[in-house]
């Protein structure tokens, strides 16, 4: 089932879950045991994230350097299917441009149709963590709303092929990203509804926002949306605060900002189990207020943090 039909159909908010793929050479039972204890809460979908290859340099015996690419967390296709399977519950892979061509994203995009899939996240990615600036793949996309417009032809029976007549038209929902503290890249605020406006315009079904710890800046947000003609469902992104370092690592990582007073309360801890303690509660208020004021979903980021989680949504529902 479409994401924008479970919505459609939902009578109070939903709920959802993201993972990552476990790191190469790891069972896909890390998968289940991490989501087993979050089942009892019946989400209406997971999304499994996609990560691109990475480049290292490898010694050889006489100095030089050989570079290598590898992917440290393949398997989004097949862990989505597996969900399906195992679950009954509706997966939703990402899709990103970065280190894919445009052929790649068709052949993935036919291996999700056929098994059945219904919805895919479209995302520009970052840039590799040893390099500055993001870089498309020569044959690839290089914004997030090209990825989109390629999903869409796809969605249209239109493929990469100019003489392929009468293809197959999928029927993915498709959900982009928005940032109630803007994209790190935009020069303001505006300049990013603007882009999102065009990705919405150009098919998008949904929105799911990056974290963010002040709801006052997801309504703003949303309000801002509205404002600017954007209609379509808007899904805030939640993740919990667990350790002393994410105090500066997340705001670093994915240039949001902490709220004074949640701050000042994980800066008092002298562990970080106190500090999750504090960070459990701040979600458990967020959660609440969202799920007041009538949002959607309410879409975890489990991360590897999955009996937090447990313990929000087993407060909130």
């Amino acid at each position: 089932m479409k994401v924008t039909e479970h919505i459609n159909q939902a009578k109070d908010t939903l709920i959802s879950f993201e993972i990552l793929p476990p790191l190469k050479g790891k069972s896909i039972e890390s998968i289940y045991d991490h989501l087993d204890p979050l089942m009892e809460f019946k989400p209406s979908y997971i999304n499994v994230t996609y990560h691109r290859s990475e480049h290292m340099f490898k010694k050889r015996a006489d100095g030089s350097f050989d570079k290598v690419e590898i992917r440290k967390r393949p398997g989004t296709v097949g862990i989505c299917a597996a969900i399906m399977n195992h679950y009954s519950i509706d997966a939703v892979p990402h899709l990103i441009c970065g280190g894919f061509s445009k052929e790649e994203t068709e052949n993935a995009l036919i291996d999700l149709s056929f098994l059945g899939i219904d919805n895919v996240l479209v995302l520009r990615g970052d840039a590799p963590k040893n390099e500055t600036f993001f870089e498309a793949h020569p044959n690839g996309h290089r914004y997030a709303l090209e990825l989109l417009n390629q999903v869409v032809h796809m969605n249209n029976g239109i493929y990469l092929e100019e003489d392929l007549q009468g293809g197959l038209k999928t029927k993915f929902c498709i959900g982009v990203a928005g940032y109630p503290e803007k994209h790190f890249e935009a020069p303001n605020l505006q300049t990013d509804l603007g882009y999102l406006k065009r990705k919405v315009e150009g098919g998008a079904d949904y929105i799911v926002t990056q974290m963010f710890f002040d709801n006052k800046k997801f309504f703003d947000f949303v309000n801002r949306c509205r404002e600017a003609g954007i209609t379509v469902p808007i899904i805030p992104g939640l993740k919990p605060l667990t350790t002393k370092k994410q105090l500066t690592v997340l705001p670093r990582t994915f240039h949001v900002d902490m709220p004074d007073e949640l701050a000042e309360e994980a800066l008092k801890c002298k562990t970080d189990k106190e500090v999750e303690v504090v960070g459990t509660e701040w979600l458990i208020q967020q959660s609440k207020e969202l799920k007041a004021a009538g949002v959607p979903v309410l879409h975890y980021y489990t991360l590897g943090k999955p009996h937090v989680i447990h313990k929000v949504v087993s407060t909130i529902r």
